[in-house]
């Protein structure tokens, strides 16, 4: 089960010994350390290559509509004839990024019986260029500009996995106000093989910045047990 913002909060809470120490530091500045720190380790390439078989740290957008644009505005300029372009209707959410781009797991069809390929505007180009074009089954999409582009599909909408530098319960909210949970609640997706670093680094901060006071090196040693 993943971590939530509130159980996050309270582990680093319990390694600073903050309710005692300094009552002034608040859950919204330890959440911020928290999010600082997270998204540094997860934009590590290799960090990021194995939080794919994390399935808990990805957050899911089950419907985005798409609509109809041309070439010019999907960056494919050079295909002349027989294509069409598809892209989310609205700005996406921002996206957790790694040096590849942002860190999405699977583009799919609404129900995900088809996956899309990720690529490039020039790239795709060229692969229309080639000889066994013709004979390429596959689907592709880029992201730019926070938005998402298919070429050569007639879907209506599409499902989205990633991971998010935002909130995006508000896209993801039915009419139901129950699905939609209070920030304490929200899932942070942390693995727990970053979180002893995360609380470190924290804690290193802290200390450093002299938010809290320390007793000296055996409390500091202390705290991080």
């Amino acid at each position: 089960m993943a971590t939530t913002i509130g159980e996050a909060t309270s582990r680093v809470r319990n390694v600073l010994k903050a309710v005692k120490e300094d009552a002034f530091i608040t859950d919204r500045f330890l959440y911020s350390l928290i999010q600082k720190y997270s998204k540094l380790l997860i934009r590590r390439q290799e960090v990021a290559d194995k939080l794919m078989q994390f399935h808990n740290l990805f957050e899911t957008l089950p419907c985005v509509d798409l609509i109809e644009v041309d070439r010019i505005e999907a960056c494919c300029i050079g295909i002349k004839t027989g294509c069409t372009f598809r892209r989310t209707k609205d700005k996406l959410p921002a996206f957790l990024e790694n040096a590849r781009g942002p860190v999405i797991r699977d583009v799919t069809t609404v129900d995900g019986s088809q996956s899309l390929e990720p690529t490039y505007p020039m790239l795709y180009t060229n692969m229309t260029k080639t000889s066994g074009w013709k004979y390429n089954k596959k689907k592709y999409y880029w992201y730019q500009d926070g938005y998402i582009y298919i070429p050569d599909v007639e879907w209506e909408s599409i499902r989205i996995e990633a991971i998010f530098d935002e909130d995006v319960s508000s896209f993801n909210c039915s009419t139901d106000v129950t699905d939609c949970r209070p920030q304490q609640e929200r899932e942070m997706g942390i693995p727990d093989f970053l979180f002893a670093e995360i609380e470190q680094m924290a804690l290193k901060e802290i200390l450093t910045t002299g938010q809290i006071p320390s007793d000296g090196a055996d409390d500091s040693q202390n705290a991080l047990r």
